[in-house]
């Protein structure tokens, strides 16, 4: 038997009843239709985005309009060009309606504003993931289809009522789902868009208010619904967009977000950060582990960071000595309430060194006052230029508050013990000095909250002095085009037409640049944002909470974990552990059927976590392989992935705590740690009852496991 083909089916003679007109006729029309759009599209957006290019950038609110449009018009064409006729889902077709609705991975129109395609987020393409047996959601029928080299190799469909038999193959609604799950995996993560569940969707589509909390095992589909619902959410959302503060997507490790990296772009959403939590400080990159377990647990407590509001508040000490400012004018008295009054200009919550301008200004108009009492007519600008030049006087406010960095308070809270007990009374002395270390700067991870902490509340006295000196060449930009638009109004005779209008004061304004914005990666990380995703958010100390809580005052969060995954213990609920670092009131969903565990595996693994979690929320596989655990010895390693990759061409496998395995193109090498939220065709699993015991050990062995989506093997050395 030969394959059958159409122009977008490749059918596999197995499948040779699904080839018939009847079943398929209708989807290669349309999939025609889909292209010939598809290409209409991509020239007309390629067109406006060359004709948006050749317009003269403009300055302010022109030039930032022109460059968003810019950045829309190339962020679609390069979501378009990821994908052909695929962008194609599938189809619904409701009860009683005879044209079928096409889903795709975006919407798409043609020429007369005609959906072609209905993005997979949208409202009306609810019930492609939504639908149950249960709850048709009033659909007849449902097809997906799986692509390759954009043909339809396969497609099945699932049928709910009578009416749905007559334009459907009614082949077994589940097999196509499951052979899907049992494909080779490769170094990143695989579409998966087209065969998201019901309950899977259910979460994905939740409202964004408050937080909401995803609990499941291992295989259930966790990191897939954190990143469809980030997709989701700035789609659907008004609120969230990226003007708005936009979503932060933060990751466990690096070799996760690598793994991931592709699936957000496939789903038409490029401006999303994501990042891990070291990310977030950059000290993070090269920060080992804390090597005293106890000197971690202190650090990694939320009240920990607490101790940053005192320790920066004994630098914002108003002078209490008055002092004589000499000016060209008349000398002005500041008094130690001229100072209080200054210190007390900056709005609660501004950043130390940011503040610095706010209190100058403060005494600059202190001093204006002055001079006016005496009936002295001083420019402000003039007077700003003579008090910097005051020597005594510069040097009291930076002595009463000084540009601080982040490091070097920190950094004094860990070498000096008076400082730190002043700033931290609740720790006892014994826990004083065992926070005191010889290199004030060496710092760790559990450093970082703190540091992050310090940070936020000082901000960056480099971007300080990058915003005075941009604010001072602002100021002499202006000037000049100040005396550029006051010559052109006295050149025109009749003070009618259009220079006239260049006496509007906004007008005046937007004739220079606006640098106002992040101008770094740093810069964005440190928020604000609208929504915040954490994935294996189990993991995370009480500390390293207050670091992602300080980006999004609207508590607006999505936290994915499993308590059974986490190494150092979760014992409490998540409502308890999430009550106690400031998120009230969360929200619990959770996933219990593991879609990508083999049964023979998932058996094998839950003894080893229920040994000493017996509450563990150990999902229940559905899929089955009939390859059982394999058992060997340390020596059989080579062999064992020689064989596999003899057996097969395509697929990824990975060694889990062997660190003298060296990855290969194939096979990669990790600790279990860094293999959590990956998976693998075959897992080779080296001497797991060396690493260690408790709830750590455990969690170690049970997620090592877990990595395997058909093969498992162990080996032992004994």
């Amino acid at each position: 038997m030969t394959t059958t083909t159409t122009p977008f089916f490749t059918l596999p003679p197995r499948l040779s009843p699904k080839a018939d007109p009847l079943l398929i006729a209708r989807d290669d029309a349309h999939f025609a239709t889909i292209a010939d759009t598809l290409d209409a599209t991509i020239a007309e957006l390629s067109e406006r985005l060359r004709q948006t290019r050749l317009e003269p950038g403009g300055a302010g609110r022109a030039a930032l309009d022109r460059d968003l449009e810019v950045h829309r018009l190339t962020a679609r064409l390069r979501a378009l060009g990821r994908y052909g006729v695929d962008l194609c889902l599938g189809r619904i077709d409701p009860l009683g309606e005879d044209e079928p609705i096409y889903v795709g991975r975006l919407g798409l129109s043609d020429a007369e504003g005609t959906p072609i395609l209905v993005d997979w987020r949208s409202p009306a393409a609810e019930p492609f993931f939504g639908a149950t047996h249960a709850d048709p959601m009033g659909l007849a029928s449902r097809r997906r289809y799986r692509w390759q080299a954009g043909r339809v190799v396969d497609y099945w469909d699932e049928v709910f009522t009578a009416d749905g038999l007559t334009s459907s193959a009614a082949l077994d609604d589940q097999s196509a789902f499951i052979a899907s799950l049992g494909t080779t995996r490769s170094e990143r993560m695989r579409d998966v868009l087209g065969t998201i569940q019901a309950d899977q969707d259910a979460i994905v589509r939740a409202g964004s208010k408050g937080a909401l909390v995803v609990d499941g095992g291992p295989g259930t589909g966790k990191t897939v619904v954190a990143l469809h619902r980030t997709a989701y959410l700035l789609y659907s959302d008004p609120r969230l967009g990226h003007r708005k503060g936009g979503v932060l997507f933060v990751g466990p490790h690096e070799p996760y977000l690598a793994y991931v990296s592709d699936v957000l772009p496939s789903l038409g959403e490029e401006g999303v950060l994501t990042c891990t939590v070291r990310d977030l400080v950059p000290e993070g990159a090269q920060a080992p582990i804390e090597a005293d377990e106890s000197v971690a647990r202190l650090k990694a407590s939320a009240v920990m960071v607490s101790a940053i509001e005192p320790a920066v508040a004994l630098y914002e000490e108003p002078p209490t000595d008055a002092m004589i400012v000499e000016t060209p004018w008349a000398d002005v008295a500041l008094s130690a309430d001229d100072w209080s009054v200054a210190f007390d200009a900056p709005a609660p919550g501004t950043p130390h060194n940011e503040a610095r301008e706010e209190i100058w200004e403060e005494l600059v108009t202190i001093a204006l006052d002055r001079l006016e009492d005496e009936d002295v007519d001083a420019s402000r600008e003039l007077l700003t230029r003579v008090l910097r030049q005051d020597e005594e006087l510069v040097d009291t406010f930076h002595r009463a508050w000084p540009l601080l960095e982040a490091t070097d308070v920190v950094g004094d809270l860990w070498t000096v013990p008076a400082y730190l007990k002043r700033c931290a009374p609740w720790l006892s002395r014994d826990e004083v000095f065992a926070l005191q270390r010889e290199d004030p700067q060496a710092w760790t991870v559990s450093d970082l909250p703190i540091l992050d902490a310090a940070r936020q509340r000082l901000g960056d006295p480099t971007t300080s002095r990058r915003r005075q000196r941009e604010a001072d060449t602002d100021a002499v930009e202006r000037e000049q085009m100040a005396q550029v638009i006051d010559n052109l109004i006295a050149a025109d005779d009749d003070g009618e037409g259009l220079v006239t209008m260049l006496r509007h004061p906004d007008l005046r304004e937007n004739f220079v640049e606006d640098r106002t914005g992040p101008s770094n990666r740093a810069e964005l990380l440190a928020g604000r944002f609208a929504h915040i995703v954490v994935d294996e958010a189990q993991e995370l100390t009480d500390a390293e909470w207050q670091m992602l809580l300080l980006r999004c005052p609207s508590r607006s969060f999505t936290i994915v974990g499993d308590r059974a995954q986490a190494r150092r213990g979760f014992t409490e609920t998540w409502e308890e552990r999430l009550g106690r670092i400031g998120l009230d009131h969360a929200r619990i969903a959770s996933l219990t059927v593991n879609y990508r565990t083999p049964a023979e595996v998932m058996d094998y693994a839950a003894p080893h976590i229920r040994a000493v979690l017996p509450d563990a929320n150990v999902p229940r596989s559905i899929r089955s392989t009939g390859v059982p655990v394999e058992h060997g010895r340390i020596d059989d390693l080579e062999s064992t992935l020689a064989r596999w990759s003899e057996e097969h061409a395509e697929g990824v496998a990975c060694v889990i705590g062997a660190p003298w395995f060296e990855a290969t193109e194939r096979v990669q090498s990790l600790t279990p740690e860094l293999a959590k939220g990956l998976e693998f065709d075959l897992v080779v699993l080296v001497d797991p009852d060396r690493m260690g015991g408790g709830i750590e050990g455990a969690v170690d062995r049970y997620v090592a496991m877990t990595r395997a989506t058909q093969r498992l093997v162990v080996l032992s050395s004994t």
